[in-house]
This record gives structure tokens, sequence and C-alpha cells, in this order.
């Protein structure tokens, strides 16, 4: 399922607009993760799965000093806990906060160790 989101900014839009949008933006993923949950969790399985993976293939790209087994160590965790939710039957917003949280700490280990390290 492809989702088009029409991004529209004006520049003098004060913050608690902005912040309005962004959780118009959550809730409406929200709503349609929710309805339809199952073939969303499936599919969340696979993709935050693949994700992590390439996280942890570029932690250990770096080395396997102390710094990259803790970075591991986190991608893993959270890979675990996304896995462990959906498969525990946890509450919906449970496991798409935990998908969400999972993905940016994927992105952002990525583009750390990409970029940085």
């Amino acid at each position: 399922m492809i989702l088009i989101i029409k991004c529209s900014c004006i520049a003098d839009v004060s913050l608690p607009y902005k912040n309005l949008n962004i959780m118009t933006l959550y809730q409406t993923t929200f709503d349609i993760f929710n309805k339809n949950y199952m073939g969303s969790a499936a599919m969340a399985v696979i993709g935050q799965s693949c994700l992590g993976g390439a996280a942890a293939m570029y932690v250990l790209s770096n080395g396997t000093s102390i710094l990259q087994m803790v970075q591991l160590a986190v991608i893993v965790l959270a890979c675990i806990f996304v896995n462990t939710s959906i498969l525990a039957q946890m509450k919906h917003k449970v496991v798409f906060n935990l998908l969400i949280l999972s993905s940016i700490l994927s992105v952002f280990f990525i583009l750390l160790n990409t970029l940085v390290l």
C-alpha cells in the first residue's frame, strides 16, 4: 500500500500549528495501521527486521569495539521489542509506537555509522 501525503509548508505558521500537523499525520497513520492491523503487523515485522539488519551491518562495518557493541545491542533490543510486542498481542498503539522508535533508531545508527564514524 502506498500512502501519498500532501505537505504544504507556509513560512508564517506558528509552532503549535506545525505540532498539530505532525499529530494529525501520526493519528492518520495510526488509524490506517489500526484498521489493517494484521497485515500491517506482518509487514512491520518484515520491514523493521530488514532495517534493523541493515543498521547492524553498518555498525559492524566500522569494527567491533565497545562503542559498536553498545550500538548493536540497542538496535537488536529495539527490534526484539517490536517483534515481542506483536507476538504478545499488546495494544496496537504500543506496537505502533515501538515500531516508530525502532525505525528511528535504525535509521539514526545507519546515518551515524555512514556519515560520522
